[in-house]
């Protein structure tokens, strides 16, 4: 493997169209259940994460309430979070999964050749930790000016500085873990890094239970780091056995070395996107702090709930990710588009009928989960309504999820040794387009921000954060276009129309139907039974595919369905899941 030329680093054409090797073949077949089981298995070990996760924040909100100490913690919970999207699911899965996934495309050309995925380990895995153990040391000796650049208005910073400290020592496993699982999911192996955050948040859980009343909250963010080290501990293993499985071929000659070559400058805008992305939690937490104690907790404890529904919906692209990157790294633009149009679809739909059930429930939502010790009444009241203005951006977050993975694509860390390295300065220059958008859409939400907080608090921070995100999800969907990704546009938003539409009648339904009970469970369960109902109804008769094909499949299941047969259906492109 060899190092690209600093003249070489901008985006490579499309890759001409390869054909498969006989090797490949059978692969194609059982694609449809392959994506079930697999969606299945990362559906569940990420629902039971995100329960573990709730766990961790009912218990910080029973055990501290929204307070001084609550916010100084998640001050130094900034560091986990702005790693977590950089090291894990966002940044490194954008560069890896497309690496590796070119790799594995190498392998099947070549399968008497050197081993190109084991080419892809050495040249990159060690640089990776040695960047991490010093990024995660200097984050631990910056901490004091850390807390002070993310939260001035903080009374007393020394908590927040321990705290910062602490969580510093994420960042080494955090990363590890990320390159593991894009390693993994590229070889088509999702139990493992779908499991990652049920071990980080048991560990969490762990601490948190039998040392809160010893070291306060100190032992939320020792929970944390102990959590890292145990996600990145449970890939190690099926890591290990998918390295081997390569065979015994060794990386050495002439050959080995030209099969692929590093773009190492290729990282840049995927990180510069991503920091950007998350320099919106910097944003509500510096903007928060001039507030009263415990706005930040309430942002915090809003936006958990709310990315509950964006979680599942980017669930689905987790799963085809994968399928992408290895589309395009064969030069099939035309597979890779209709994943992402199917995709778009199907987290749109997904994200919409939970944003519905929010709209209607969320006062429900928050005092069953949250209030209990010291989190009150007025805790729930403030928590709710900032769930709700924080549901309006949700549907853009799901959809920036979703593009973003095959825009950085088109990008990938290595290119085939054979492949011309283009000059072009503007398709150079296109790299940059995600975090320019995202960095249009800062502007938007400071300049939201500052206008509404004065007057609205929270709200006005929360309001912000929605059009932000609102402004550059619409950006990116042009520059995907603009990348090379023909996306028939007037069928993708015809389709999430129809979404708006259906998602806006089930929360109008909901609502009534929430405040009919005073009881918090029995109130949730009202909204969310005439929620999903009502989206269910209304999407079909709107003709939303992603709404229309579930709903039929399931109605089949009772009896027969009236309206056109499968038959009829079977010309038209599919577009639902």
């Amino acid at each position: 493997m060899t190092a690209d030329r600093p003249t070489a680093l901008g985006p490579p054409a499309l890759p001409a169209p390869r054909p498969a090797p006989p090797a490949a073949a059978p692969a194609a077949g059982p694609r449809r259940g392959f994506l079930a089981r697999a969606f299945g298995v990362t559906a569940v070990l990420s629902a039971a994460g995100s329960a573990l996760g709730l766990l961790r924040d009912l218990l910080l909100a029973r055990y501290f309430g929204a307070n001084q100490g609550t916010d100084a913690f998640l001050v130094a919970w900034t560091v986990p979070e702005t790693a977590a999207p950089l090291l894990i699911e966002d940044a490194m899965s954008f560069l890896m999964v497309p690496a590796f996934a070119l790799a594995l495309v190498l392998r099947e050309e070549r399968p008497d050749g050197p081993d190109p995925v084991r080419q892809l380990v050495r040249a990159t895995l060690p640089w990776l930790l040695l960047a991490l153990s010093t990024l995660s040391l200097g984050a631990a000796l910056g901490a004091p000016r850390l807390v002070d650049l993310l939260a001035p208005g903080l009374a007393d910073p020394r908590l927040a500085v321990t705290c910062t400290r602490i969580t510093a020592i994420t960042v080494l496993p955090f990363g590890v873990a990320g390159y593991l699982a894009a390693a993994l999911r590229a070889h088509h192996r999702f139990t493992a890094p779908a499991g990652i955050y049920v071990a980080y948040n048991l560990g969490i859980l762990g601490v948190l239970l039998t040392c809160h009343a010893l070291w306060g909250v100190r032992a939320a963010a020792i929970g944390v780091a102990f959590g890292s080290l145990l996600m990145a501990g449970l890939l190690v293993g099926p890591f290990l056995r998918r390295l081997r499985g390569g065979g015994g071929r060794q990386a050495r000659g002439r050959h080995s070395r030209n099969a692929l070559v590093l773009i190492p400058l290729a990282l840049l805008p995927v990180g510069v996107f991503t920091l950007t992305r998350q320099a919106q939690v910097f944003i509500e937490r510096f903007l928060g702090s001039a507030l009263p104690p415990g706005t930040i907790s309430h942002l915090n404890y809003a936006a958990k709930v709310s990315q509950l529904a964006m979680t599942a919906g980017i669930l689905i692209c987790t799963v085809t990710f994968p399928l992408v990157a290895r589309a395009l790294a064969a030069g099939d633009v035309t597979a890779a588009r209709d994943r992402v149009e199917k995709d778009l679809g199907q987290a749109a739909a997904v994200v919409l009928l939970g944003t519905a059930f929010l709209m209607a429930c969320a006062p429900s939502v928050v005092a069953l989960l949250f209030e209990r010790g010291a989190f009150g009444p007025r805790d729930t009241a403030a928590t709710a309504a900032v769930i709700r203005v924080y549901s309006f951006g949700l549907l853009a977050q799901a959809l920036i999820g979703v593009m973003i993975r095959p825009y950085f694509s088109l990008r990938p860390v290595v290119r085939r040794a054979g492949d011309p390295s283009p000059e072009d300065g503007g398709r150079r220059l296109l790299d940059w387009y995600p975090a320019a958008a995202m960095a249009f859409g800062l502007v938007v939400t400071v300049a939201v921000g500052l206008l509404a907080t004065p007057r609205f608090g929270a709200l006005g921070l929360a309001a912000g954060n929605a059009a932000g995100i609102t402004a550059t999800a619409a950006l990116l969907l042009h520059g995907l276009v603009l990348r090379g990704i023909p996306l028939r546009l007037r069928r993708v938003l015809g389709g999430h129309a129809r979404l708006l539409a259906a998602a806006a009648g089930a929360a109008a339904l909901g609502t009534p139907a929430a405040g009919l009970a005073a009881d918090p469970l029995l109130s949730t369960a009202l909204g969310g039974l005439t929620v999903a109902l009502a989206f269910a109804a209304l999407g079909t008769g709107l003709g939303a595919r992603e709404v229309r094909g579930p709903v039929r499949a399931a109605l089949r299941v009772l009896g027969p369905v009236p309206g056109p047969s499968p038959v009829a259906d079977e010309g038209k492109p599919p577009h639902g899941c």
